[in-house]
């Protein structure tokens, strides 16, 4: 286990995490081309806008790319830092799929209900503190010999 460790710098939880979110893009992906196709129970399920469902699609492949890349850097990162970015890359992703699902969550003349408002919050802020903080351990780790 501890060769793995030194293998993975500690963050195997970001490459589980991508290989999930990789897996989610893949879906939707798939639900946008029967969506395509007329299939009713999907048309059931987004009843929002088919946008909103590609904005899902691609923030999903977005933020599967920036934690594969700072996997890729090899820089041991604190528990906390790792578990924000594969939490937030969901959670942040996850609000435009939400959209999709809900019209109601996207309708510019009525507030969304607090709990969405929260979600978001804590969303931006849990997406924020992990990749922000990633970045910066990141780019000390390039002064360093």
């Amino acid at each position: 286990m501890q060769q793995q460790d030194a293998r993975h710098a500690g963050n195997i939880v970001l490459l589980r995490g991508a290989c999930l979110w990789l897996l989610m893009a893949l879906l939707l992906a798939w639900c946008m081309v029967g969506l395509n196709f007329g299939v009713d129970p999907l048309k059931a399920i987004f009843a929002g806008k088919f946008t909103r469902l590609l904005q899902a699609h691609i923030d999903f492949l977005l933020m599967t790319a920036l934690i594969l890349g700072v996997y890729a850097a090899r820089v041991s990162l604190p528990w906390t830092v790792r578990w924000a970015m594969v939490v937030g890359a969901f959670t942040n992703s996850s609000l435009f799929l939400l959209m999709a699902i809900f019209p109601v969550l996207d309708n510019p003349n009525q507030p969304p209900p607090m709990i969405f408002t929260v979600y978001l919050l804590a969303s931006v802020l849990t997406t924020s503190y992990g990749f922000g903080k990633a970045a910066v351990l990141v780019l000390r780790s390039t002064f360093k010999e």
